[in-house]
């Protein structure tokens, strides 16, 4: 299974959905802000991807008090859900290996190259396995730099919004945003020369942000799908 674009792209949309099923089931799904916080994207992405859900029937939509909406599984969504779980897990062995061998190789060349302590640009699932990876070589992880960081499933080294408070005691950069986000791409590069800056090749390549999608719906308040 090949890691391009569309497999991560894929995988990230599962993701997505998933979380979002998962939230309306369990009933955390009370503002729009509040799943954006929970599943790490865009205010703006969540109003996309809740209407979707509702135009696939996969969630039904009731209007509640103060000009808020409930949000319900419906039983497609149930099964979609149970599909989507099933799916991601695959997914998921399937990245963890084909992820751990490419971080190893992109820390080989980083050792080689004489570098020590290294920042991960972009937090989640990737940097936990760029973290392993790195501490088997004896590399020192100094920091994670993401402005709207994801979910990840270990502590660590310091979560920073922005790479200002880096410093310059440090050797290099390795990307691990699988989200493709070309700002915090050129914001590492600006910050710190594109010749400091290694990249696993399963990371694809950032697209240019999609200003229509993220700004869709963005001044509805929050916790509202017009259907």
């Amino acid at each position: 299974m090949a890691l391009g674009n569309f497999d991560t792209n894929s995988r990230e949309n599962t993701r997505i959905t998933l979380g979002l099923l998962e939230a309306v089931e369990a009933g955390k799904a009370r503002t729009q802000r509040g799943l954006a916080v929970d599943l790490g994207i865009a205010l703006g992405l969540v109003n996309v991807y809740l209407k979707r859900c509702v135009k696939k029937g996969l969630v039904k939509v009731s209007e509640a008090p103060a000009r808020r909406f409930a949000y319900y599984l419906t039983p497609q969504g149930f099964a979609e859900k149970s599909r989507l779980t099933a799916e991601f897990l695959s997914w998921s062995l399937t990245f963890f290996r084909q992820a751990k061998e490419s971080c190893g190789r992109v820390f080989d060349q980083a050792h080689a190259l004489g570098w020590r302590r290294i920042v991960l640009v972009g937090s989640g699932d990737l940097a936990d396995i760029a973290r392993i990876c790195a501490t088997d070589r004896g590399l020192v992880i100094v920091a994670i730099v993401d402005p709207r960081p994801a979910n990840s499933s270990a502590a660590g080294p310091p979560l920073l919004h922005n790479f200002d408070a880096i410093g310059t005691d440090i050797d290099g950069l390795v990307v691990t945003d699988l989200a493709c986000r070309q700002d915090l791409r050129a914001a590492a590069e600006h910050a710190f020369g594109r010749q400091r800056i290694l990249i696993p090749s399963v990371v694809p390549a950032p697209a240019p942000e999609d200003h229509a999608t993220v700004n869709f719906a963005v001044n509805e308040p929050a916790g509202e799908v017009s259907t």
